[in-house]
């Protein structure tokens, strides 16, 4: 079998409109499983948000992957084993708190099951902890609050001014960690360096796979960098234009069931 390692992002990939796996997909990704190939799901949301789709796609059984944080931990689920992690530093964290606070945005981050803010009522980041069935827990002091290690910051508001705080703060930043929008309204700030990509190539190096065994698919700009780096770089149909210019593949988008379309055609009827 010519691809071993099954790369899928999440959101807008993996799961429909309604953020569920269908039944058709997730027939097919348990018939790939069974067939041996290993499955990493890859994504912005912190662990805590991604292991409900895990247990969903039984990867303890199968030995699969989470990589979250946009590549900031790798887990093996299997024995839940944290094969790697970039955590931010914290010294950079009341530059970041002082630029939610004058433009009046809110600032959050994890911790287990918990999004901790000061800002509890946020519309976007209600959206935020719902996305990933996380619980919000607010705190008086933000910095205060936050002394155990972290892989990243968000910072989330009205897209438009969103977008103009992104670029000041690329620009101040750019030299020490990454700033970078993964949806409008949603303002990532992540340890210098990371992308999916460069946390596979820790991943494949620790199982003994090469690029040319992986599959990766994605619909967003966060996932660029591993449709370029895997050997088949897959976009969704629904993908943003660049990540579709970067593809060896175009599948069908995430409402008609475009993962479970790869897996048949590049791996099931490969056999």
């Amino acid at each position: 079998m010519k691809y071993k390692l099954l790369v899928l992002d999440l959101d807008g990939t993996l799961t429909n409109s309604k953020k569920e796996i269908t039944p058709n997909t997730l027939q097919t990704l348990t018939e790939a499983q069974e067939k041996g190939i290993k499955i990493v799901l890859a994504s912005g949301r912190p662990t805590y948000g991604v292991a409900p789709l895990a247990e969903k796609l039984q990867l303890e059984k199968y030995e699969g992957y989470i990589l979250s944080y946009n590549g900031g931990e790798i887990i093996g689920w299997k024995t839940k084993e944290m094969m790697y992690k970039n955590l931010l530093d914290h010294a950079v964290l009341p530059y970041l708190y002082e630029c939610a606070k004058k433009n009046q945005f809110a600032i959050l981050t994890y911790d287990g099951e918990y999004v901790l803010t000061e800002t509890p009522d946020d519309e976007y980041l209600i959206k935020e902890a719902k996305l990933n069935g996380m619980k919000i827990k607010k705190v008086n002091n933000f910095l205060a609050a936050v002394k155990h290690p972290i892989a990243k910051c968000l910072i989330v508001g009205d897209p438009d001014r969103l977008a103009i705080l992104e670029k000041e703060m690329y620009e101040h930043l750019k030299d020490r960690m990454g700033v970078f929008r993964s949806e409008a309204y949603f303002l990532e700030l992540v340890p210098k360096g990371i992308d999916k990509a460069q946390s596979l190539a820790v991943l494949l190096k620790e199982i003994n796979m090469t690029k040319d065994e992986m599959i990766a698919i994605g619909d967003g700009f966060n996932d660029l960098s591993m449709i370029q780096f895997a050997g088949l770089g897959v976009a969704m149909a629904n993908a943003q234009d660049i990540v579709k210019e970067s593809a060896d593949y175009i599948t069908l988008s995430n409402e008609e069931d475009g993962v479970a379309h790869v897996v048949r055609k590049f791996i099931l009827d490969n056999q």
